[in-house]
């Protein structure tokens, strides 16, 4: 039976190949649009400025790049496929329920995929090269991407080198790092950066813990800092694919204390070649020193898992949660879903003191290659 089963599982991925080749000959010769068809240049080319190209270009992470029609064409059948079906661009929260708007939504319009399959069914056509948008000068990959807006970064810790063999189990890399911090500082803008091009294919998320005493921060002008919690450890920053940093709201911030260190853990995966001595930084943006905001940014981690390992038994499902009670008033500012190969769904619900229970975001067709953070 299990032969069987293969064999036509074969045949269907066989004859999807066929369906593929046959598409792409479809669309091999030149076609001319008709009146009402959408063209590359005036209705495709725009959509992949605004949602594809920043993965699909030279050496960056996706496979092939997007930038031209020469770029797009081979690809057409496969690009309306995928956006049917909604995998890409990587947007998989469900926009039926819950908190709907985010600052950072990449996902296409029902209008913009109704563009792209009209596009594809009339045969791909190129239209007239003047309505080409304006190319789009993407920045070095190997720059922090926030110093467009802020400048270099105030502080940079680098984690301790580590050489990522060619084949083997997935390793967490967990040294510890003097940050080299002087004074009390409040911290605006955060990011963490692999390395370009190896790290980003061998880097499947980082954590960056903020280890520090606190005992004395009762001793700070304002009684708001006076009440914060006197955490040693907290997540100060989390990098996966589909987050790069936090810029905090200009009345939020993280406090980072002299005498600090990073507690990295780098979750890294082999891909058939050795990567030496793999560095991943962390860059940190200070507010000005005469400003400290009124409250205290805190990253949380909830744990699903509550602290267990996971027991998925053979062709089944499994669903664990855990509860985390808020100490005091709290805004909420993003939801970003974290498992590896097994996860299928992920989603952050509200109980409040009345039983009333309100389902903030779910994420039901989660891609554990994509760590999307869905910003409120």
């Amino acid at each position: 039976m299990k032969r069987i089963g293969f064999d036509r599982q074969l045949g269907r991925s066989i004859a999807s190949a066929a369906m593929v080749v046959a598409a792409l000959a479809t669309l091999g010769a030149t076609a001319l649009p008709g009146p009402d068809d959408p063209t590359f240049t005036r209705d495709i080319a725009p959509i992949m400025q605004a949602k594809c190209q920043v993965c699909h270009r030279p050496n960056s992470i996706a496979p092939m790049s997007l930038l031209t029609y020469q770029d797009v064409k081979p690809f057409a059948f496969l690009i309306k496929n995928r956006v049917q079906s909604r995998t890409m661009p990587p947007w998989h929260i469900d926009k039926s329920v819950g908190i709907r708007d985010f600052k950072n939504d990449r996902s296409l319009s029902d209008a913009e995929i109704n563009t792209i399959v009209k596009w594809v069914d009339a045969g791909a056509p190129m239209g007239d090269a003047r309505d080409l948008p304006k190319p789009v000068e993407w920045p070095d990959p190997t720059l922090w991407e926030l110093a467009r807006q802020f400048g270099p970064p105030d502080l940079v810790v680098k984690s301790k080198p580590y050489t990522v063999r060619a084949s083997g189990q997935d390793v967490w890399w967990r040294p510890a790092v003097e940050t080299g911090v002087t004074e009390p500082r409040w911290v605006r803008a955060i990011e963490v950066k692999p390395s370009f091009p190896g790290g980003r294919k061998v880097v499947h998320h980082v954590l960056t813990m903020l280890e520090q005493n606190e005992q004395g921060l009762t001793n700070m002008a304002s009684t708001a800092h006076a009440a914060m919690p006197r955490m040693t450890a907290g997540l100060f920053m989390e990098w996966a694919v589909g987050k790069t940093g936090e810029i905090f709201n200009q009345d939020a911030g993280k406090l980072i204390l002299p005498g600090s260190r990073i507690r990295w853990e780098v979750h890294y995966y082999t891909i058939g070649q050795v990567l030496k001595d793999d560095v991943v930084e962390l860059g940190v943006w200070y507010y000005p020193k005469d400003y400290a905001p009124k409250n205290r940014t805190v990253l949380r981690m909830f744990n699903a898992a509550g602290g267990n390992d996971l027991d998925i038994p053979p062709n089944e499902k499994s669903m664990s949660q855990e509860f985390f009670v808020l100490a005091a008033p709290a805004r909420i500012e993003n939801f970003q879903p974290h498992m590896h190969m097994r996860g299928k769904a992920f989603s952050m619900e509200a109980v409040y003191p009345d039983g009333r229970k309100e389902l903030l975001s779910m994420v039901s067709n989660f891609q554990w290659r994509w760590h999307v953070n869905y910003i409120y």
